[in-house]
């Protein structure tokens, strides 16, 4: 049984106590539906941060009228890495071996960054799972998920086909000058369509639109592919799931022009584990669809010129030799400061083959890597250490487990992204937009078992 938390009753007639007791919905509908908008507007990943503060106060409006708000099953486990989060501050000041001196004060805007978020998308989980059936009904955050993958879909094709399109945002016209400079910022507030790189010869677009980047974007996909099919499902009307089965073959163009490995192996981890599940109930049928799904992919790669993007960014992994620098330097982090970590990422003072190598205006990515930039994990155990890794995984590990014997629709796309999450945190990083995904996903499962209890109880 999930953790409860409630306030005495208030007097009050039952018209303004129905009012107070109430979660409106639009809070995560708007974030979800309009996503494109806040993009344009330069809002991005800023609008979690800015729809938290209405939600937090709709929660604590419901605790003060006496009706009971739930914690999301495991919710220790998610204390325990917040304050883990907090206490790593501490090591702000700390310079680890081979990495670029600082102070404190210099890192710590990104650190207030990070856990502003992180609370931020707490307030996100423990809002949508408080949402009744009447709030919010499962079916419409299902399709609104499954909305998501589509306009990671379109903005996908909007790079492959504008790949130099971007835009000055309202929100990144009224920054300073030196705060609009910053990648990190630019990333956040400066729409644009796609990442240009030169991984197999040449510069090319990679499709980033409307995550910032095109890590996140296959990141994204990979979390949301399975919503849309869920939705078309649950639709139950046959125009519905044409078009999503449109949308999904046509998904397969930006995510082989994406060059991202990581998003390939995350679709084979998804449809593995998807297929598991569905042969452990008994439902055998789901092999047929793997095997000609397969073979239709297999062809359509042969046939196309995608096929031959594929054996070129096989054939080139440029990034191998930065991912294991940059693995080897987290764990030689983690074993000098194991419980709390460092707090943040570090810089590392030079490159792979020396420290004299550093990033300069005509070669921007030959040094200074970050630490804890690489994937989840390796930010978790640099950053957070061993308290911190423990409770973030421990979290997603116990819903998984809480949750194994859900076997509807909803169960198996709900585990499913928390599987692919666990593949992708080696080398993507979750914050913002993919942990928001993913505590959504959480909040699904973690309703679906209410409402299977209460059917039950009836």
């Amino acid at each position: 049984m999930s953790l409860s938390v409630a306030a005495p009753e208030q007097p009050g007639g039952p018209a303004e106590d129905g009012k107070k007791r109430a979660l409106p919905a639009w809070p995560v509908t708007a974030v979800l539906a309009f996503y494109p908008l806040w993009w344009a507007l330069g809002l991005g990943v800023l609008i979690f941060a800015l729809v938290a503060v209405p939600m937090l106060f709709l929660l604590l409006r419901r605790a003060a009228a006496g009706r009971r708000l739930r914690l999301p099953p495991g919710f220790a486990w998610w204390a325990l890495f917040l304050v883990a989060v907090v206490v790593s501050i501490g090591a702000l000041g700390a310079d680890p071996a081979g990495t670029v001196p600082g102070h404190a004060s210099g890192r710590l805007p990104a650190v207030v960054f990070r856990l502003g978020m992180y609370v931020a998308l707490t307030v996100l989980l423990v809002y949508a799972g408080n949402l009744t059936e009447a709030e919010l009904p499962q079916k419409r955050l299902v399709r609104l998920l499954g909305w998501m993958f589509v306009v990671t879909v379109l903005g996908g094709l909007l790079g492959i086909v504008a790949g130099n399109f971007e835009f000055t945002s309202p929100v990144e016209m009224l920054l300073p000058g030196h705060l609009r400079s910053m990648s990190f910022v630019q990333s956040m507030v400066h729409p644009y369509a796609a990442q240009i790189m030169d991984l197999v010869g040449g510069d090319r677009p990679r499709p980033a639109a409307p995550w910032g980047y095109t890590n996140t974007w296959g990141n994204n996909f990979c979390l949301l592919a399975a919503w849309l099919v869920v939705a078309a499902w649950q639709s139950g009307r046959g125009r519905t799931k044409m078009w999503a089965l449109i949308c999904l073959a046509v998904s397969i163009v930006p995510a082989v022009v994406s060059l991202n490995r990581g998003l390939w192996i995350g679709l084979g981890v998804l449809a593995l584990y998807v297929a598991a599940r569905y042969v452990l109930a008994g439902r055998l049928w789901i092999l047929a669809v793997v095997a000609l799904a397969g073979a239709a992919l297999t062809v359509g790669l042969v046939a196309t010129p995608l096929g031959s993007v594929v054996s070129a960014r096989l054939d080139n992994g440029k990034s191998n030799g930065v991912r294991s620098f940059l693995i080897d330097k987290a764990l030689d982090g983690f074993t000098e400061s194991p419980v709390v970590g460092y707090g943040s990422t570090r810089n590392t003072a030079g490159g792979r083959q020396s420290i004299t190598v550093g990033e300069s205006a005509g070669c921007e990515r030959c040094g200074n890597f970050t630490v804890g930039g690489n994937g989840q994990l390796w930010q978790l155990i640099y950053a957070h250490g061993a308290v911190g890794t423990i409770g973030y995984l421990g979290f997603f590990l116990y819903g998984l487990w809480r949750f194994r014997r859900d076997r509807t629709p909803i169960g198996i796309a709900g585990s499913a992204a928390i599987v692919t999450s666990f593949s992708a945190m080696l080398w993507y990083n979750s914050l913002v937009t993919p942990l928001a995904f993913m505590v959504l996903a959480f909040a699904l499962l973690w309703r679906n078992q209410v409402v299977r209890q209460e059917g039950e109880e009836l």
